[in-house]
């Protein structure tokens, strides 16, 4: 059953996640700080940049968690109210041996959690996030007497990102922070650089009154869409609540997903970098894996998964990587995590040196129709068990990709089918050259889900 005091459930694949007033109180944050604080403890690890969001929850959350870490004999240098790219530079600028995070990236405010890296900013995932839930179970923790230090990294931060770009030019840019993270930084770097800011909802307010902070969500993107097209801006961004995700809107109002913008990326890195592997997940475009090819890149499929994505751009010495949700990892002049407001100062200053425009770029990346990330309602038992099924089924007359789940390849395009790693579900996505064989397609894989009891609601889901 697990202590008393936590509920197992939050310990989920890449972070620390529940409902704040129920799953993260101050007992149960202890608990997990005095976990992890005896995890780093025993690999020889003691000082740990402590970062947070502007969550409400978040300072209380912060505080428990501190006291659970200095109880095992760590020492914290609490960095202040920072993005989590800016959590993560804290880590490399300050030497640390760890990170920890407490926020609750995009989802709704009745949510808080814990972002953890050990090692520098290495992730702290998988069984590593469930080994803290035995230690937790056996009560089996470290003892000491840790202090705290205060180490504002804020404005170093700020200071390191305007020196990593030169964009050629001033354009006319929106920003849309959604009352994250990014908007204490990001429009007064692109103003520092020479820029005409519009600034949406950039007023930190852990309420998020205006939109939920989730820019690969569309009815997300619709207000940076309007103020892009009223203001005749030559593009617009939008962050999600921590600034590690990024989104992008075109001069005419469309948008780039991840996998349009990490195609930009790779271009820009390939110019330095030529024949570089690319790194990107399986829910990615055809489009792109052709752009990298046409640009002299190695394409890397890869597993969903921000944590899993930096361990293998590591191991393959990637300059970039990225995945459909908006993750986008730099390597090539910068430190190897998912940065969205360095990202968007990239774009700026790839926009600005192309000599035209955000849309024109856009339309020089291959394009497929595809539809968003559908997910379908199954069980945690079944969800695996369900896919391995349903790769089989199609191994018989397909190309199957099974790095996560499987992509089954048609002459025209791709249906991807994987369990979640966070819920009961199955997610699905398609792709191909034209609305009639997407819904083709569709249709058979519908039809194999269909025989193994899961309701598609003829391609509905959520």
């Amino acid at each position: 059953m697990g202590s008393p005091a936590v509920n197992p459930q939050i310990f989920r694949e890449y972070d620390i996640r529940g409902l704040h007033e129920r799953d993260l109180g101050d007992d149960a944050v202890r608990l997990i700080g005095r976990a992890f604080g005896t995890y780093l403890r025993r690999r020889g690890l003691k000082t740990v940049a402590l970062g947070r969001d502007f969550r409400l929850s978040s300072p209380r959350i912060a505080a428990a968690v501190t006291d659970g870490l200095t109880a095992t004999g760590c020492d914290v240098r609490f960095v202040g109210e920072v993005p989590t790219p800016g959590l993560y530079w804290s880590i490399v600028a300050l030497g640390t041996d760890a990170g920890l995070m407490v926020t609750g990236s995009h989802n709704p405010i009745e949510y808080n959690g814990l972002k953890l890296c050990a090692g520098g900013v290495q992730a702290v995932y998988g069984q590593e996030i469930q080994g803290l839930l035995d230690l937790i179970r056996r009560g089996d923790f470290e003892t000491g007497s840790g202090g705290v230090e205060e180490r504002p990294t804020a404005a170093a931060y700020a200071d390191m990102l305007v020196s990593k770009v030169k964009p050629a030019g001033r354009l006319k840019v929106v920003l849309d922070a959604g009352n994250g993270s990014a908007g204490p930084v990001a429009p007064d770097l692109f103003r520092r650089l020479g820029q005409d800011v519009v600034g949406l909802f950039c007023e930190p307010d852990g309420r998020y009154p205006n939109h939920t902070p989730d820019p690969t969500v569309e009815k997300n993107l619709q207000d940076l869409i309007r103020a892009v097209r009223a203001e005749k801006a030559d593009f617009g961004v939008g962050y999600d609540g921590d600034a590690d995700r990024i989104g992008a809107v075109d001069g005419q109002g469309r948008i780039l997903w991840g996998d349009q913008l990490l195609a930009l990326f790779a271009r820009d890195a390939l110019a330095e970098v030529p024949g570089a592997p690319i790194v990107f997940d399986v829910k990615c475009s055809q489009g792109l894996e052709e752009d990298i090819l046409a640009h002299g890149g190695k394409p890397i499929m890869w597993k969903t998964g921000h944590s899993l994505m930096k361990a293998k751009m590591k191991e393959v010495g990637a300059p970039v990587a990225g995945e459909l949700s908006g993750h986008i990892f730099f390597a090539h002049r910068y430190f190897g995590f998912d940065d969205a407001i360095y990202g968007s100062l990239k774009l700026l200053e790839i926009v600005s040196r192309s000599g035209g425009s955000l849309a024109v770029l856009r339309d020089s990346i291959p394009y497929y129709t595809s539809t968003p990330e559908i997910r379908l309602d199954t069980t945690d038992e079944d969800k695996f068990a369900i896919v391995e099924r349903v790769r089989d089924h199609f191994r018989r007359d397909h190309e199957v990709i099974a790095i996560d789940g499987a992509r089954v390849k048609f002459a025209d395009g791709w249906a991807l089918v994987r369990a979640s790693n966070t819920q009961p579900v199955l997610v699905v996505r398609f792709e191909a050259r034209t609305q009639e064989r997407l819904d083709a397609i569709r249709s058979e894989l519908y039809a194999a889900l269909e025989k193994e009891g899961v309701p598609t609601a003829a391609g509905g889901g959520h």
